[in-house]
């Protein structure tokens, strides 16, 4: 870890959240990339909206997207949106250091009703993506800060960097999602693809699923990410390949 690591300890109300996810038996653990998409989404619309009035915030990138990319190899999902993004600040607010309203109401409605597919209302959909992951790392760049580093393995604390090894984002934020063993399919295509379709229907921006091929002739294996549509209807979201 470089030097210019900081450590910090979550809110009390968060890291008692995170460890009821961690130790969760809930079944329809699918509901993480829901959430995650939903945040993407609100990003794109934070700086969509910022461009109303200053056109010039676009300048670090005008394709307003979401890609998901399953890295296989790694055990690693990843999903990554060109919104508004997070500094520093933000990173270490909203990603730990304080307690959103909704925190101790969704942990007394799970204990009771042992059901997670709520949590977004409560605004902590964030944190379901430890349904599936032993560690999540949050890669952000917004246009008023440098890119960072925001990691965690759930436990009392997580760590902000400042970001030198990984390519700049350029703006927005990448989420990436160290799956547990047992946890694997959501690396799938298919998988991928149909819970895109079951739970975020209504995304108003395009989503590119960017999955390895593999060719039978002794070609090296390339990523690709062509834009096919596969939904008629046009208010729905597009998956695109």
């Amino acid at each position: 870890m470089s030097g210019n690591t900081e450590t910090f300890n979550f809110q009390a109300e968060i890291s008692q959240l995170m460890s009821l996810i961690v130790n969760a038996v809930y079944q329809n653990k699918e509901i993480f990339l829901r959430e995650l998409i939903s945040n993407a989404s609100d990003a794109l619309d934070k700086i969509r909206y910022q461009s109303l009035t200053d056109p010039s915030v676009l300048d670090s990138g005008k394709d307003l997207k979401i890609t998901i990319v399953p890295d296989v190899a790694n055990k690693v999902l990843i999903i990554r949106d060109t919104g508004i993004g997070m500094t520093k600040a933000d990173l270490i607010n909203n990603l730990g250091t304080i307690a959103k309203s909704g925190t101790k109401a969704f942990m007394e409605m799970v204990q009771e009703t042992k059901d997670a597919s709520m949590i977004g209302q409560f605004g902590v959909g964030f944190y379901s993506a430890y349904l599936v992951a032993d560690e999540v790392e949050v890669i952000s760049k917004h246009n008023d800060d440098e890119q960072y580093i925001w990691r965690s393995s759930a436990g009392q604390n997580f760590t902000v960097t400042r970001d030198t090894v990984n390519e700049p984002l350029g703006r927005g934020s990448e989420i990436r999602l160290h799956l547990k063993d047992d946890l694997l399919e959501f690396l799938e295509e298919r998988r991928i693809k149909d819970i895109v379709k079951k739970h975020s229907e209504f995304i108003s921006y395009p989503i590119h699923l960017v999955y390895q091929k593999e060719v039978e002739k002794e070609v090296p294996i390339e990523e690709t990410e062509e834009a096919v549509d596969e939904e008629k209807d046009e208010n729905k979201a597009k998956i695109e390949e």
